[in-house]
């Protein structure tokens, strides 16, 4: 869902976070819980689970950084911060399919 809306923003050259992202990352993280949770003969990854942790908290701070920035002074996100959030959730995303 976030990764979603950060590449639809960067089609369109807007270069800005909107709550869509943030419920994305609310969405990630109750999922991600849920899925980890053992049931039965589970063996859940710990490190795997940890390393997406680290990068959804990495990716909240990074949007939440950026939001504050645009309700603070109306300016757009810079562009740096914008792509960091991208990397972050391509990363994120790669963890959850590669990672076996």
């Amino acid at each position: 869902m976030t990764l979603g809306a950060l590449l639809d923003a960067a089609m369109r050259r807007r270069y800005e976070f909107n709550m869509t992202m943030n419920l994305g990352i609310v969405v990630s993280l109750i999922t991600g819980v849920v899925l980890s949770a053992p049931f039965g003969e589970f063996d859940p990854n710990y490190a795997k689970i940890g390393t997406k942790l680290v990068l959804l908290v990495l990716l909240g701070g990074v949007l939440g950084m950026g939001s504050a920035k645009t309700r603070k002074g109306g300016d757009p996100v810079p562009v740096p911060v914008f792509w960091s959030a991208v990397a972050l959730s391509v990363a994120a995303a790669g963890v959850a399919v590669l990672w076996t």
